[in-house]
């Protein structure tokens, strides 16, 4: 028998009705058991499906350069990531630009700025365009990393893969947003040319920042799964998925600034439509996963008469499972 009929005649119905994971996380158990970690292999992997939560802080790691590829030096690395980070934060304090009352993320800021030579003479001194990108991914990570030395060190190689790796890409990506969003709704990009506001759009908070602090933790990780595989593509197709999904509150507003300051503050209605999925909507996450999934499926071309009935079917187990509390039940 071949490897694909082999496979759990179940999963291909999994996967259309939205659940999805397994037979990924299994091929990446199978990567990370490797005693020399396929970079190449690991990047293809993130490309294609979300990294499991539970790897994906490893996967993160060894993809930014913060462990190498061997197994066996991750503990003596990760030991003198620690002692370096120790040894600037206590170079900070020694000279009294930190405090045990100065916030985390600034703290990262400020050895960053140490590490780099940029340090200010004075801690009043006002912050960089840079150094707010900086902090906004670093207030983003900390949300998803617990240890400290983790979260600086993620920060700091992520930041500067970003400032190397896409140096010249990230100044195309408008140009790029312009192409798709053409390409998707051509009235909806004449209605943003008509008012002026296609140059006004927040591509600073989208690209530069990588959407931190305008999407949800969960939807950023799968964001920025992408972008630390090495593509910084995926940030032009959120972007016109914004703009999609909230066009009719686009199209209504008629100035530049308007426009602007709505989709700045963009990362509200998101949150709170996601929080009142998980808090009201059984507090189930992957049921609101599963659920869009099958929206997405639907949304793309009729369904012939047996897709029909996969798709209403599929969309009553997700609900009879959401009221039984197996689906995206808590550990």
């Amino acid at each position: 028998m071949t490897e694909d009929s082999q496979r759990n005649f179940r999963s291909v119905y999994y996967e259309k009705v939205g659940f999805r994971g397994v037979e990924e996380k299994k091929s990446l158990e199978i990567l990370l058991k490797d005693d020399r970690l396929d970079i190449e292999k690991l990047c293809t992997f993130s490309q294609r499906f979300p990294l499991p939560s539970m790897y994906r802080a490893l996967v993160w790691k060894v993809l930014l350069g913060i462990l190498p590829p061997h197994h066996e030096s991750h503990a003596q690395v990760m030991l003198c990531r620690k002692e370096q980070f120790c040894d600037i934060l206590h170079a900070l304090k020694v000279v009294r630009f930190v405090s045990e009352a100065t916030p985390q993320v600034e703290v990262y800021l400020r050895m960053y700025q140490l590490e780099s030579g940029r340090l200010p003479r004075s801690p009043s001194f006002p912050l960089e365009p840079e150094d707010e990108v900086f902090l906004a991914i670093a207030k983003a990570v900390e949300e998803m990393v617990e240890d400290s030395v983790h979260c600086y060190w993620i920060t700091r190689c992520f930041v500067n893969q970003l400032n190397s790796k896409y140096r010249e890409s990230l100044p195309q990506l408008p140009k790029a947003f312009e192409q798709y969003l053409n390409l998707e709704d051509s009235r909806l990009l004449s209605h943003l040319k008509t008012c002026a506001a296609l140059s006004k759009l927040p591509y600073d908070l989208w690209f530069r920042r990588c959407f931190a602090g305008c999407l949800p933790e969960s939807s950023l990780q799968r964001v920025w799964d992408k972008v630390v595989s090495g593509s910084c593509k995926i940030l032009v197709f959120v972007a016109v998925e914004i703009l999609l999904t909230f066009k009719i509150k686009v199209m209504a507003l008629n100035s530049a600034e308007k426009i602007t300051k709505f989709l700045e503050n963009v990362s509200v209605l998101l949150l709170g439509l996601i929080l009142n999925l998980e808090r009201k909507s059984f507090r189930k996450p992957d049921f609101s996963i599963a659920l869009h999934s099958l929206m997405f499926l639907r949304s793309k071309k009729p369904f012939c008469p047996l897709e029909k009935f996969s798709f209403k079917l599929g969309l009553w187990v997700i609900v009879c499972l959401s009221l039984c509390g197996v689906v995206g039940s808590e550990q």
